[in-house]
């Protein structure tokens, strides 16, 4: 299976006392991937291919964004700690449902952003930055004649909230965006 058949739900970060539990930094923003049981798949740095393995239990650190998962098979500290650095991951093909206003991230990424009052091509959406309103991370549309050493600072972020992004249209593969006066200006 390649890449495009798999999304990563998290990061195992550490082992969590002794009889084999893990923390895990979540990537997903859905919590039953990580307390609700049943088959994941864990890939470790050295390999290619991710290998079955099922989640027994799993609970929220509070305040620290971490979750504490049990994994079959994973019985001590030592066993736990052979797993930091592995990634947790799902089959692409198991997408929760989503609410209206929601989206996926890999939905996001490569979508065209435009400015709704003028129609002008602000860049395209390389990823979404979690913060306490999310960010897309749009790259400029006329980046190309930007050296690599000033990259970063023609990145542009826009809090993905709808007053500021009222139209996410996935079909026709576009942003739209209602900026506050000097958003954009920011970020150059």
């Amino acid at each position: 299976m390649s890449t495009e058949d798999w999304l990563e739900i998290g990061t195992i970060v550490s082992a969590q006392g002794l009889k084999g539990e893990v923390r895990v930094y979540p990537e997903s923003d859905f919590p039953e991937r990580f307390e609700k049981p049943g088959e994941r798949w864990l890939l470790h740095p050295q390999e290619t291919e991710p290998r079955s393995i099922e989640l027994l239990s799993g609970r929220l650190i509070p305040n620290k964004n971490l979750y504490v998962v049990k994994l079959a098979g994973v019985n001590d500290r030592n066993q736990a700690e052979e797993l930091r650095g592995c990634k947790l991951m799902v089959s692409a093909s198991d997408r929760p449902k989503l609410e209206a206003d929601e989206y996926h991230i890999l939905d996001l990424v490569g979508l065209e952003v435009f400015h709704q009052l003028n129609g002008e091509k602000i860049g395209v959406v390389k990823d979404l930055i979690p913060a306490g309103n999310d960010l897309l991370l749009v790259s400029p549309h006329d980046s190309s004649v930007v050296n690599e050493k000033d990259r970063k600072k023609t990145e542009i972020l826009i809090p993905f909230v709808k007053d500021i992004v009222p139209i996410v249209d996935l079909e026709n593969k576009r942003i739209e965006i209602n900026p506050p006066p000097g958003l954009l200006e920011i970020n150059q």
